[in-house]
C-alpha cells in the first residue's frame, strides 16, 4: 500500500462538515451564556464553594468529543478506502459500457446530494461487481465523448467516473440516442463475449434523437443489450441550478426537470435490456449489476488480476459510535455534593 491509494468514494459526504461546523459554534455560544450567567447569580469563588462539584470544563471536553465524533462519523460517510485487494480471476468475456447523462438537468437535487453524483455513485458501486469484465465510460449530454476505452483497470475507471463534470460536455442538451449510437461503436469489432449499454439518465430529451429507434437498432444489428437507470423524481421533478444564477430560467420561469420514465423505459425495452427505477433511493448497485447484466452469457477467456480498494468506512463508524457513547456518559458535574441547607 502506498498513499496514493487511498480515496473517498462518497466525496460530496463532506458537505456534512458544514453542519458539525454549525453544531459547534451553537455549543461554543451556549457555553459562554451558562458561564455568565452563572457569574450573574454570584462571583465566580462563591460560586465554586456553594457548588463545588460544578465543573464547567467539563462541558467543553464533552463539546470536543461530540466535535470529534461527528466529524470521524462524517469521515465514514465519506467511504474511505485504502489498500488494495489483489485477486487473480477467470475472465468471463463481458463488455459493458456505462454512458453518464452530463447535461445540466443531472445537476437537479431531488436525488442527493444531486442526479450526477447519485449516478457517478452507481457507477462505482455496480463497478464492485464487475469482476473480469472489461468496462468504458462515455459521457453524453449535446454530444458523446469517451473517456475510458474498454479495460480492466478499474480504479483507473472509478478515478475518471468521480471527476466527471457537467462541463465535460461538448455542448449543451440532451443527445440520448446519438449516445447510444456512439457507444455501441466504441465496442471491439473481434470480442465474442456479450455486451451491454449501461446509461444513468434523468430521460430528458431536448432534441429528438430517437433513442428507442437507437437501442432498437444496435441491439438487433450488434447483439448489444441496452440497460437504463433512471435517476430523479418522474412525478414533481426538482429546479434546474444555473450556471450564473440560482436556478436556470426559461421564458421568465424557473425551469424544473422529471425523470422521463416512459422514455428510459422504451429505450430498455427496444435494447433487449431492463429499466431500472432508481428515481430518489438509494439503490444496492453492486446486486442490481449482477443480477440484471451479470445473467449475461459470458466467454471464457484468460485469467486477469483485479485490484480494488479495500473499504475502511466502518473502522471511523466504531470510533465515531465509541467517542460519541463516552461523551453521552459524561456530566458537567464530579458528583454528588452538599451546601448548607440540603443537597445539589
Amino acid at each position: 500500500m502506498n498513499s496514493g491509494s487511498f480515496i473517498f468514494a462518497q466525496p460530496w459526504a463532506m458537505t456534512w462538515l458544514w453542519l458539525v461546523a454549525l453544531i459547534v459554534i451553537v455549543a461554543i455560544v451556549s457555553l459562554r451564556k451558562r458561564r455568565t450567567l452563572l457569574e450573574r447569580i454570584a462571583q465566580w469563588s462563591l460560586l465554586q464553594q456553594l457548588i463545588p462539584n460544578l465543573n464547567l470544563a467539563r462541558g467543553w471536553f464533552r463539546l470536543f468529543l461530540g466535535a470529534m465524533g461527528m466529524v470521524t462519523l462524517t469521515l465514514a460517510l465519506m467511504d474511505p478506502r485504502w489498500g488494495m485487494q489483489v485477486e487473480q480471476i477467470q475472465q468471463r468475456g463481458l463488455d459493458v459500457a456505462f454512458v453518464i447523462d452530463v447535461s445540466r438537468s443531472m445537476l437537479a437535487n431531488d436525488a442527493t446530494p444531486n442526479r450526477l453524483e447519485r449516478a457517478k455513485q452507481f457507477t462505482i458501486d455496480a463497478s464492485e461487481a464487475l469482476g473480469g469484465d472489461r468496462v468504458a465510460l462515455i459521457d453524453f449530454a449535446g454530444a458523446p465523448t469517451l473517456r475510458v476505452p474498454f479495460t480492466l483497470n478499474y480504479a483507473a475507471f472509478r478515478q475518471a467516473v468521480m471527476e466527471l463534470q457537467p462541463k465535460g460536455a461538448a455542448r449543451g442538451g440532451t443527445l440520448l440516442g446519438d449516445a447510444i449510437r456512439f457507444a455501441a461503436n466504441k465496442f471491439p469489432v473481434e470480442a465474442k463475449s456479450a455486451r451491454a449499454i449501461i446509461v444513468l439518465s434523468d430521460g430528458e430529451e431536448t432534441d429528438e434523437s430517437m433513442p428507442a429507434e437507437a437501442a432498437r437498432k444496435v441491439f438487433a444489428e450488434f447483439g448489444v443489450r441496452v440497460f437504463t437507470v433512471g435517476i430523479g423524481d418522474s412525478r414533481d421533478g426538482a429546479r434546474i441550478p444555473g450556471k450564473d444564477t440560482p436556478w436556470a430560467m426559461q421564458d421568465g420561469q424557473e425551469k424544473w426537470s422529471k425523470m422521463q420514465d416512459v422514455i428510459l423505459r422504451e429505450v430498455a425495452v427496444a435494447g433487449g435490456g431492463a429499466f431500472i427505477p432508481a428515481g430518489t433511493a438509494q439503490l444496492d448497485m453492486a446486486q442490481v449489476y449482477s443480477n440484471s447484466i451479470g445473467n449475461l452469457e459470458r466467454a471464457e477467456q484468460e485469467e486477469t488480476v483485479v485490484r480494488q480498494h479495500t473499504p475502511r468506512f466502518q473502522w471511523f463508524a466504531a470510533a465515531a459510535l465509541v467517542i460519541l457513547l463516552g461523551e453521552s456518559l459524561l456530566s458537567d458535574t464530579r458528583g454528588k455534593s452538599r451546601v448548607k441547607g440540603g443537597e445539589v
